[in-house]
């Protein structure tokens, strides 16, 4: 899952809402200079950016413009409330994880367990894979949980 996503999960990836946020960052050069200007102009206590025309700040709404993600549906799972989440790992994804804390799911068991899908697949394991694809790219570098 570092590489772009497999055509065969792309209709899923689109159906899901995520085929725009599945290619950021492919061919794209980072500007270090930019990058270190800006973080020095970052401050940690307001999460603002202090410019020289006046402070601003990165909303959920910026990126949710900035990635085209849909945000008046459930793009992955529906609503989920339970208490086995052994048993809506398995629903979902077809495979259970030895330990689920409070439903988070560990990057490195996804990026393990699920390798990329073959024109052999069928649409289950297709869409198995899409959604840990999804996972991975959501907790992975959308919005990591580096604690």
């Amino acid at each position: 899952m570092s590489r772009p996503p497999s055509p065969l999960i792309e209709n899923y990836l689109r159906e899901a809402g995520f085929s725009h946020a599945a290619t950021i960052g492919w061919g794209c050069k980072l500007d270090p200079k930019l990058i270190s200007a800006l973080i020095k102009r970052l401050r940690l206590e307001t999460h603002t950016f202090h410019l020289p025309c006046r402070e601003c700040t990165i909303t959920l709404e910026d990126v949710q413009l900035q990635l085209r993600l849909s945000m008046d549906r459930s793009a992955l799972t529906g609503s989920v409330q339970s208490i086995d989440w052994g048993a809506v790992c398995y629903d979902l994804l077809g495979a259970i994880l030895d330990n689920i804390y409070g439903g988070q799911i560990e990057m490195s068991w996804l990026r393990d367990t699920f390798s990329e899908p073959g024109n052999d697949s069928d649409e289950v394991e297709r869409i198995r894979y899409a959604r840990a694809y999804i996972l991975v790219m959501t907790g992975g570098y959308l919005i990591p949980d580096l604690s």
